[in-house]
């Protein structure tokens, strides 16, 4: 085997056929400048959060170490909220909405009679709900700055860091809902998601999770979080390295399984 050929033998060759994924982001674009009041929704649950322990709660935790640093409990909150802010947006934009379009408006059935592939469709939706987890990520980004809770000039990489969360959780959201069968099933996302909001060290220090917390590591919005909170303390260290591994990992195993799960479905 030539070292040329090898990328295609690794690479699942439905990616190779990615060539007007725009087509779909316009698509996209054109629905909600009609409806642009359902981008709030996944936004206003973080921000209500981040209000509450800020005019409250952080007065009674106190400071809370990270890192061998003390912070002030909201402003150690506040990056754990920003990237489950985008999760949220990658989530809601590739779950129920790519199955409405698969069993109900059968919109990409159109799509695949023109010449867009289903890997077309399937980066084209995803690259879609990474621009509205972005969207919520600076949203959330100014809020923190508005409130005092910037801790260093490196939060400006908090924002690539909320996308690559996005990008892993719509890529894996949308090749999940591929094997969805009816809305009942969609009861497991909320149950899924809940977990990981509330047990990704978005409200405690790893350490709090004792023996435990050698499964704070399976979640991917762990992941997320450490490089969000590493981006507004400005502490970066070899573990940073393997936090992006795992999500970039996990955003190529979303795109390659959607893809495929898109043809199947619709061109067999």
């Amino acid at each position: 085997m030539s070292a040329a050929s090898l990328p295609l033998r690794i690479v699942p060759s439905v990616l190779f056929d990615i060539r007007r994924p725009q087509r779909m982001m316009e698509r996209s674009l054109y629905v909600y400048k009609r409806g642009w009041m359902v981008l709030l929704s996944g936004f206003v649950e973080p921000l209500f959060y981040l209000l509450s322990i800020r005019v409250g709660l952080a007065a009674l935790v106190g400071d809370v170490e990270t890192g061998g640093v003390l912070v002030p409990y909201d402003q150690f909150v506040a990056p754990g909220l920003m990237a489950a802010a985008a999760m949220n947006g990658a989530i809601f934009e590739c779950t129920a909405n790519v199955f409405y379009k698969i069993k109900h408006s059968k919109l990409y059935d159109a799509v695949l009679a023109t010449p867009m592939s289903a890997g077309d469709v399937a980066f084209g939706e995803i690259s879609g709900a990474v621009v509205r987890s972005a969207i919520y990520s600076v949203a959330f980004a100014l809020t923190m700055w508005v409130l005092g809770m910037v801790e260093s000039p490196w939060f400006v990489l908090a924002i690539p860091a909320a996308t690559l969360i996005g990008l892993a959780f719509a890529s894996l959201g949308m090749a999940l809902t591929t094997f969805m069968r009816s809305w009942e099933d969609f009861e497991y996302v909320p149950a899924i998601t809940l977990p990981l909001f509330l047990f990704s060290t978005t409200f405690y220090p790893i350490s709090q999770y004792g023996q435990w917390s050698w499964v704070v590591g399976f979640s991917p919005l762990y992941h997320g979080v450490e490089l969000v909170r590493a981006a507004n303390l400005g502490q970066w260290d070899a573990s940073i390295v393997g936090h992006v591994a795992v999500l970039v990992a996990l955003s190529f195993v979303g795109v390659t399984v959607a893809s495929r799960r898109i043809a199947r479905l619709l061109l067999t």
